[in-house]
C-alpha cells in the first residue's frame, strides 16, 4: 500500500489500516529494537506500547517522512529513552546500596529517617483515594501498570496518569526533606 493511503487511514483511525501497519511492521520493529535492548519481553512491550500510542495519537500527528521511517525512528527513540531510564535507575540503586552499607546507626540518623517516613506517609494521605490506591499498588506492591489496569478495570493510560499525578504531589510535598536531585531520582 502507498504511504499516503496508510497515513491518511491512520489519521482517521481506520482499524483495517492500523491492523495492516501493525501486522506488517511489528516483527521488523521488534528485530530492530533488539539491537538496542537485547531483551525480547522488553522489546515486545515497547513495540506494543508504541503502537498503542500511535493509535491514540494518530489524529493529532502529521507524518512528514515515509511511514517506515516514522515508525523506525519512533521505536529507536523509545529504546533510547528506555536505556536512559535504566541507567538512572542503575545509578540510583548503586547510590542506595552504597549509602546503605556506609550508614551509621546513630540516633540522629534514626530520627531523620523516622521523620522522613512520617512525611511520606502524611503525603500519601493527601493523595486522592484512587490515585493513592494505584500509587501504592505500583510502588509498594510492585505491580506493573498493566497488572494494576487489569485488576482495577482501568486503561493502562489511566493508571499511568494516576501514578504521574501522585508523583507530582509527592515531589512537591517532599522537596524540603531531600535534595532536589535525590527527590527526582526517588520519585521518577
Amino acid at each position: 500500500m502507498k504511504d499516503e493511503l496508510l497515513t491518511s487511514g491512520l489519521a482517521r483511525r481506520d482499524k483495517v489500516v492500523f491492523d495492516y501497519i501493525f501486522n506488517y511492521y511489528y516483527s521488523s520493529l521488534c528485530a530492530f529494537s533488539m539491537q538496542f535492548l537485547n531483551d525480547r519481553n522488553t522489546v515486545e512491550d515497547l513495540v506494543q506500547d508504541f503502537f498503542v500510542s500511535l493509535w491514540l495519537e494518530a489524529p493529532s500527528h502529521t507524518i512528514h517522512s515515509s511511514l517506515k521511517s516514522y515508525l523506525f525512528t519512533g521505536i529507536k527513540n523509545r529504546c533510547i529513552d528506555f536505556c536512559k531510564h535504566q541507567k538512572v535507575e542503575h545509578k540510583y540503586r548503586k547510590y542506595i546500596f552504597f549509602t546503605a552499607t556506609n550508614e551509621d546507626d546513630s540516633a540522629e540518623h534514626f530520627v531523620a529517617e523516622s521523620e522522613l517516613r512520617h512525611a511520606i506517609e502524611s503525603c500519601l494521605e493527601k493523595l486522592p483515594p484512587r490515585c493513592k490506591e494505584i500509587f501504592e499498588m505500583s510502588r509498594f506492591s510492585g505491580l506493573s501498570n498493566q497488572e494494576i489496569a487489569i485488576k482495577l478495570g482501568l486503561s493502562k493510560r489511566t493508571v499511568e496518569l494516576q501514578i504521574s499525578n501522585g508523583l507530582k504531589i509527592l515531589r512537591k510535598e517532599l522537596i524540603e526533606y531531600l535534595p532536589v536531585c535525590l527527590v527526582a531520582l526517588l520519585l521518577q
